[in-house]
């Protein structure tokens, strides 16, 4: 039995040159799914797409920190920066917030209830829920997160840690392959989750790519693709785009690297379903058992 393969590109509603390429990917055949960011500026754009292409894959791309609330600012305060209206433009500072307990649970499951439902709002059936930055790494995060996926019946979440053999192939900076390897160590207290064990919530064996982020290039694909297992369901997570003036006027560490991961996605993933024991590429809909209406 070959294994199966979810391609979900992060970031999409953040500029409508990102919304073009992951269009374009789908549409080729590079891409399978991706994450809609609520408060984008391009979110109204990116909903036409979803809307006009029910094959693709869409979840909500929950952003708890560099960014601006759906809810109201004042009735989750634990979330907010120092000016009360954005979260905090820092992960870091988020992250210290959160490990001191200053940061509410029930504060992250109304603002991630706040944008899946604008989400639904827009006609869009949410197939899963994963975090910018990954925040759900951590178990505060998570958990409120489960909730709101079985509250608003989204049927999967990202698993957020890179598989071992996948971070074995050495891609992306020293750095960042240590951070990826300690953060692992948190994988048990994810999978222990009650709608995890239960399988209430699905997720994958795992993520690949992330440690490859912004080192994502064809000959790093290629690795990835002929390293994949021949059993198991996996993500690889990439950030496809175009490097236009509107990405020039949003936060963000990914700009020229986004053009180069969309030329990688349409050279290899066309020579990879001529593979033996290629994968199956699915969505997070199909891995719920509901495939695409």
């Amino acid at each position: 039995m070959a294994s199966r393969l979810i391609i979900n590109a992060d970031d999409f509603g953040l500029t409508k040159g990102v919304n073009r390429a992951i269009a374009e990917l789908y549409r080729a055949g590079a891409l399978t799914s991706t994450t809609l960011m609520a408060t984008g500026a391009a979110f109204e754009d990116a909903a036409g797409i979803a809307v006009a292409n029910p094959g693709l894959g869409v979840g909500c791309h929950v952003v708890l920190t560099d960014g601006v609330p759906v809810s109201d600012p004042r009735k989750i305060p634990s979330l907010m920066g120092g000016d009360g209206r954005s979260f905090r433009g820092s992960l870091v500072d988020f992250l210290r917030a959160l490990l001191l307990g200053k940061v509410r649970e029930e504060e992250i499951a109304l603002e991630a209830a706040a944008q899946v439902r604008k989400l639904q709002s827009a006609g869009i059936r949410v197939t899963h829920l994963d975090t910018h930055k990954h925040t759900h790494l951590f178990p505060a995060v998570a958990r409120p997160l489960l909730l709101v996926a079985e509250r608003l019946a989204v049927g999967a979440i990202r698993n957020p840690f890179e598989q071992g053999w996948s971070l074995a192939l050495g891609h992306g900076s020293g750095l960042r392959r240590m951070q990826v390897a300690l953060l692992g160590g948190l994988r048990r207290r994810f999978e222990a989750h009650p709608q995890i064990r239960s399988g209430a919530v699905r997720t994958t064996d795992g993520t690949i790519g992330i440690s490859a982020t912004g080192d994502l290039n064809a000959a790093s694909l290629r690795e990835i693709l002929e390293a994949l297992p021949v059993e198991g369901t996996f993500e690889l997570c990439c950030h496809p785009g175009y490097n236009d003036g509107d990405l020039e006027r949003v936060t963000t560490r990914l700009r020229e690297h986004r053009m180069i991961e969309r030329a990688a996605l349409l050279e290899e993933l066309p020579r990879s379903v001529l593979r033996p024991n290629a994968p199956r590429l699915i969505t997070y809909a199909d891995l719920c058992g509901r495939g695409s209406e």
